[in-house]
């Protein structure tokens, strides 16, 4: 609990008081490169507001995975952070130097009870295959033959990461204190309830066991989808620090290049994902909370492989239907309707009025839906004008679970159109969507329901 963990670092004043030196040194020398870059004004003001995102971005990364993660949990919130720093958190690589070979080999034998590594590999590498900021893998093979991947965590996080959130916590909870000197639209929001929040995300991140535990429900769930491969665990070689699973052989989706080699198309892998996304969010609710692009990997067979379960999060059935709703809204053009919507998505406070969001959103969209139609708008372009119009201006605040799965199509939208600037994830989209209404008795009759009772039907001609 944060409560419990600000007790546990209270009896340990070194550790706290070297971590604060090391935070202060790094803040000081941001604030020095940043008021240099003010008195110089050698750039306009747009330039500068894109250099500072990119210096705060370089800070989170030398300040340690704790603000690594911060980075890209911010990264699809909006309503938190300016747009030049969702663009920057967007790009952060997880991606770091290896911890030393002989201690991972330590944690390995340690947490797997092995008295060396052959009571349970045939083989181990000599090296690890990928480092990340929260631990690091080695390609390895089991005594039957089987080829895995063993992941082991970084020494000590616990610790580190704990003090962390202790800290940002502190300083929420002076944000929160002095509200009155901070930007309009950020005087509601709850910090220290988003750091609450972030600290168990990162936390369950830890648990290995936890994350042997998710992903055999996300097999059991989505295992049964034409070309998507979910990696086999090992429950019984899974630690808290440990976990041993299924290598699967394969390309990252960024590299289309070798997509491409192995007379694949990249945009099939494309719509495997989109159809996994949707099928995540209207039929189970249970969904991959971290959908960064090296999370995915294409394989010579053609399957989509989805990896990395450490961080999952559920959609409760109610938001899932407010989501289609607000879904008919759009299609409909019903701009008051998309307004009232913010109250039941939970955006916005009952006591807020959003009549005059209507007009914004009216705006916004109508220039863009007279040549066009919904499916054919980027999804990109959406989210961004949304935040555009209506997270500068109104006290937004968007339950994680949205914000996962907007960054989830975001990503998926951003390798599609890297490979054909004319995709559209929306169409993509649309006909498994309106396959699942008509599947689902529950959503369907909601929907019905809707349509009826708002009067979008009985208006008809």
């Amino acid at each position: 609990s944060p409560e419990g963990l600000e007790r546990y670092f209270q009896s340990r004043p070194l550790f706290v008081a070297s971590r604060l030196l090391s935070i202060s040194w790094s803040l000081a020398r941001f604030g020095a490169s940043s008021a240099f870059d003010g008195l110089a004004r050698q750039h306009d003001a747009a330039l500068r507001e894109q250099r500072l995102a990119a210096r705060v971005r370089d800070l989170f990364l030398e300040l340690g995975p704790t603000f690594v993660k911060l980075g890209q949990a911010l990264s699809v919130r909006p309503d938190l952070v300016s747009e030049e720093l969702l663009r920057e958190f967007a790009e952060f690589q997880d991606s770091v130097a290896p911890f030393d070979h002989n201690e991972a080999v330590g944690l390995v034998k340690s947490e797997l009870f092995l008295g060396t590594l052959g009571d349970c590999f045939a083989e181990f590498g000599d090296a690890p295959v990928a480092a990340a900021s929260l631990g690091q893998v080695y390609r390895a093979r089991l005594l039957d033959g089987s080829a895995v991947a063993v992941k082991v965590q970084r020494p000590n996080l616990e610790d580190k990461i704990g003090l962390d959130m202790v800290l940002a916590r502190q300083l929420a909870k002076l944000l929160v204190a002095n509200k009155d000197f901070l930007p309009k639209g950020l005087r509601d929001n709850d910090f220290v309830g988003f750091v609450d929040a972030f600290g168990q995300r990162v936390f369950q991140e830890l648990d290995y066991e936890n994350e042997a535990k998710n992903a055999q429900r996300f097999l059991d769930c989505y295992g049964d989808q034409a070309r998507l491969k979910v990696p086999k665990v090992y429950p019984e070689l899974a630690t808290r620090r440990v976990i041993v699973m299924e290598w699967i052989d394969g390309v990252k989706l960024t590299d289309t290049v070798g997509i491409r080699d192995m007379g694949l198309d990249p945009l099939d892998f494309i719509a495997v994902g989109i159809e996994c996304s949707m099928r995540q969010l209207l039929e189970h609710g249970f969904f991959h909370a971290d959908p960064h692009p090296g999370n995915f990997f294409a394989t010579p067979e053609g399957d989509l492989c989805v990896i990395d379960f450490g961080l999952m999060s559920e959609m409760p059935k109610d938001a899932r239907l407010s989501l289609i709703q607000h879904i008919v809204h759009l299609v409909n053009r019903d701009y008051f309707g998309m307004a009232k919507d913010y109250h039941r998505l939970g955006f916005l406070s009952e006591d807020i009025d959003v009549r005059p969001i209507a007009p914004k959103l009216e705006a916004f969209f109508e220039p863009r839906l007279q040549a066009a139609t919904v499916s054919s708008i980027n999804f990109k372009t959406i989210v961004d004008g949304l935040g555009e119009v209506i997270f500068k201006t109104y006290p937004f605040s968007i339950p994680s679970f949205y914000a996962l799965i907007v960054r989830s199509l975001v990503t998926l939208e951003g390798l599609a159109l890297s490979i054909d600037p004319e995709y559209r994830v929306l169409a993509a989209a649309y006909p498994y969507v309106a396959r699942r209404i008509l599947l689902d008795a529950e959503l369907r009759g909601s929907l019905l329901e809707l349509l009826f009772d708002g009067g979008l039907l009985a208006a008809a001609p």
